[in-house]
């Protein structure tokens, strides 16, 4: 009985645990390697780390052809909400916020598009049916408010056009949601599929969806200006924070729930603040840092909530 529990144990910390790791390399990502792209449209860059690692998967789409074939309406509608929302909308959203490097501190946006456990247990409620209990609102609005001070502090936001932190933070927020939406289609999507396989189908979606985006936009023509360096960081990127990530990521999250592996992406956001602080010498004022607080204190209160 003992050994069993020890497995148990063991068993439900490797999943958590690797998700913590894949957070980790999206901290880095945010930080490290995405502004060395700032100079190329957003589509562009999304589309190309897409097509990359969906390239670099394809034989997982030959060894797994049986698996597909077995795959319902609802699953591939699952995984087709996946590459939409957190593999296109998401992803384009927070690079497009993480690209004002230059008139924000990146660690405020990366935190601010943590309110996503907030936003995943409320689309829960909503396509589920989940009861919601009234603690959630009070812990929930003081996310809210501590997204605001981290943001803002004490200060009103100018929403003038040339407000880059108004902005930039309407994108996180943006991601925020595309991503938690993400989050809850991906244990639908994961249903019936490895998460090897899952990995590749997300990956293979999104590159069609931005293959089109990308030509309807205009923005093909600019793949001509992607540098030697660049071509290199999107290649440390589709090795590192792309596939490896999600890979861990969907290793985790098939095997535990939805809320615990938001509590465990809580790692990206940390991972961001002590890179921002190392590479950018940024640091949050004692405001911002109570927000931090705040937010970080009612996300894991709302998570713990069933």
């Amino acid at each position: 009985m003992n050994d069993h529990k020890k497995i148990s144990s063991e068993y439900s910390i490797l999943p958590a645990f690797l998700i913590v790791i894949a957070a980790s390399l999206w901290g880095v990502d945010g930080i490290v390697l995405r502004p060395s792209l700032y100079s190329l449209p957003v589509v562009l860059v999304v589309f190309i780390e897409s097509s990359i690692v969906a390239v670099l998967l394809t034989p997982l789409l030959f060894k797994n052809i049986s698996t597909l074939k077995k795959l319902s309406i609802k699953d591939w509608l699952a995984y087709a909400g996946v590459a939409l929302l957190g593999g296109a909308v998401g992803t384009m959203a927070i690079t497009k916020a993480l690209f004002y490097v230059n008139f924000v501190n990146l660690s405020i946006i990366i935190l601010l598009q943590k309110l996503q456990p907030v936003f995943a247990i409320s689309l829960a409620a909503v396509f589920l049916k989940e009861k919601l209990h009234k603690e959630f609102f009070l812990w929930a609005a003081l996310a809210i408010i501590g997204a605001y001070l981290m943001t803002f502090g004490f200060t009103i936001p100018d929403f003038n056009a040339g407000d880059k932190t108004t902005i930039a933070a309407l994108f996180a927020l943006l991601a925020a949601l595309s991503f938690s939406s993400s989050t809850v289609l991906s244990k639908r999507a994961l249903l019936n599929v490895s998460f090897e396989l899952g990995t590749y189908l997300r990956f293979a979606i999104t590159s069609i969806i931005m293959f089109v985006i990308i030509f309807v936009s205009g923005d093909a023509k600019s793949i001509q200006t992607i540098s030697s360096y660049q071509v290199m960081i999107f290649f440390i990127i589709a090795f590192t924070t792309g596939g490896p990530a999600i890979f861990l990521y969907y290793y985790g999250l098939k095997r535990i729930t939805a809320s615990v592996a938001s509590i465990c992406e809580l790692a990206f956001p940390l991972t961001a603040v002590v890179l921002e602080y190392f590479v950018h010498g940024n640091i949050l004022t004692l405001v911002q840092w109570v927000g931090v607080a705040i937010l970080f204190a009612s996300i894991i209160k709302v998570s713990r909530i069933k």
